[in-house]
């Protein structure tokens, strides 16, 4: 018998149920509000600028940092959010998206055998990131409103955390804690006195934080997102991560950054230029066009009404389809009730709908470590056209035995 050819550290990583829903969902023609991307254009003054980079020639290598523009506005949107003077040349750093800024400093971060906090459902990157570093993640279970509470109506209580539970996770290994707020796939976001725990406990316990806010600006109904990394005693120990991709809805640029201290900032470059090095030049150029034009242009404030609109009417959609939502408070993604449709399971439903009914939504199962006990939800993306979404609407309104 031969020797396996996979590293222990990916074994155990098998195809994922979003590629299996978005497969099943082409095979099968279905609406597809599983995967978490927009269906629609980004801005065309954010696409010029790229096609202008491209001509002007800006297509060899950048600076492994990222262009300096780049490193400035980000920096400039900080300051413009009130949130904190940063350095551009020693505390920010550009990344090949979100997803490996993530990677770069869960390995820049952890050694084996140290262990990493992760409320749980998680984004379905976290953990192998950690298993990869030769760490171990300790959940931390966030749990819906209370079942007697779903009605036609939002539920207006947020997703919760038991204080204990996370006290009980930090032990003598612990290094890093790594929170998502608004958080996928939960549409959760962390209130002030949530974070002023999370943060009392990492300067307690000596704990880094990867502070995931790539939907900073996606908050609704009243929410506010506060970074932790402004909290007192967090600057110094945290690395928050972003991507442009979200923000202008240019997910296929990968264009995502990091902001945080020098010494986690340099970690996380020691990292970096093994992984990718650099990323797009001309992609880079135009993302920093996105944010210098945003500062003044009035573009959060469209972004966010043009998504509250989506948000409104896959709500509506939801409940007059006989699935009940928990309240959305960022993000783009919706969780359903799915208890009344008789199934087992989410992947059961989910399959179902996506070939039955001919609308894909994603399992919320696929972001536990732990599926026992789990609420029975499917999760529905927004981040679609107007008329997707009615589409989809359409095809819900088969489903009339859920409507009691």
């Amino acid at each position: 018998m031969s020797t396996p050819r996979a590293a222990e550290r990916v074994r155990s990583f098998g195809t994922s149920i979003f590629a299996e829903i978005s497969a099943l969902a082409v095979q099968t023609g279905a609406v597809n509000l599983g995967q978490g991307f927009p269906d629609f254009a980004g801005p065309e003054w954010v696409k010029a600028a790229a096609a202008e980079a491209i001509a002007a020639d800006q297509n060899q290598y950048p600076p492994f940092l990222g262009l300096p523009r780049l490193r400035a506005a980000v920096a400039a949107t900080w300051r413009d959010h009130g949130w904190r003077e940063v350095d551009s040349a020693a505390e920010v750093t550009v990344t090949s998206g979100a997803t490996e800024a993530l990677f770069g400093a869960v390995q820049a971060l952890l050694n084996p055998g140290d262990e990493a906090v992760v409320f749980e459902p998680f984004y379905d990157a976290y953990v192998p990131d950690i298993v990869m570093a030769g760490a171990t993640p300790r959940f931390v279970r966030l749990r819906p409103p209370a079942p007697e509470a779903l009605s036609s109506q939002p539920l207006a209580r947020s997703w919760w955390f038991d204080p204990d539970e996370l006290r009980a996770a930090f032990t003598p290994r612990t290094r890093l804690l790594l929170l998502n707020t608004p958080h996928n796939p939960t549409g959760k976001v962390f209130t002030r006195a949530e974070l002023e725990l999370i943060a009392g406990l990492c300067v307690e316990h000596d704990v880094a934080v990867l502070a995931d806010e790539v939907y900073d600006q996606l908050v609704f109904d009243g929410a506010a997102h506060l970074p932790i990394a402004t909290l007192p005693g967090m600057w110094e120990r945290t690395l928050t991560i972003n991507s442009t991709g979200k923000t202008f809805s240019l997910t296929g640029w990968k264009i995502g950054y990091a902001v945080g201290p020098a010494d986690l900032s340099a970690a996380l470059r020691a990292a970096h230029q093994w992984i990718t090095f650099s990323t797009a030049t001309p992609l880079q150029a135009a993302a920093a066009a996105a944010l210098e034009g945003a500062l003044t242009n009035g573009y959060y404030a469209q972004f966010r009404a043009e998504y509250a609109e989506r948000y409104a009417l896959l709500r509506e959609l939801l409940h007059g389809a006989g699935l009940p939502t928990l309240s959305t408070e960022g993000s783009y993604f919706i969780m359903a009730d799915i208890s009344r449709a008789g199934f087992a399971s989410d992947v059961e439903f989910c399959r179902w709908l996506t070939r039955e009914v001919g609308v894909a939504a994603i399992p919320p199962s696929a972001f536990y470590a732990d599926r026992h006990d789990l609420p029975l939800l499917a999760r529905f993306c927004f981040a679609k056209k107007l008329e997707t979404l009615r589409a989809a609407a359409e095809r819900l309104a088969r489903i009339p035995a859920l409507k009691r």
